[in-house]
């Protein structure tokens, strides 16, 4: 069963914004954090990051500069504006929210709550 689509949107945003949280960072940057953060669990192929970084960028939430990567290559430097923080903020709470829920559901033992 596929997550549904805004599901899925939401998440890979929500992980690029968390992403460029600290530092500027190019694409390829932002891919190999998340997936070293989640010890390979997670992986943002290129066909979904691209897209989801020119939709935050259009909404506002990230900015985007050229820059040189550290192979001596032009990249496109990607860092979250003030706008971007806050809706990070308000999604981190969100998800934390989500995520005990659905442990929640998994967790129960019977039909009636704890």
């Amino acid at each position: 069963m596929k997550p549904p689509m805004d599901l899925v949107r939401g998440t890979v945003d929500v992980l690029i914004l968390k992403s460029l949280s600290w530092e500027p960072m190019h694409g390829y940057q932002v891919s190999n954090w998340i997936r070293r953060i989640t010890d390979d669990e997670l992986q943002v192929e290129e066909g979904t990051l691209y897209p989801a970084l020119h939709r935050l960028q259009h909404r506002g939430l990230i900015t985007a500069e050229w820059g040189l990567s550290e192979n001596n290559r032009r990249a496109k430097y990607y860092s979250l504006t003030r706008r971007g923080q806050d809706v990070l903020s308000e999604r981190s709470r969100t998800w934390e929210r989500y995520a005990r829920a659905v442990s929640r559901v998994l967790s129960a033992t019977g039909l009636e709550p704890a």
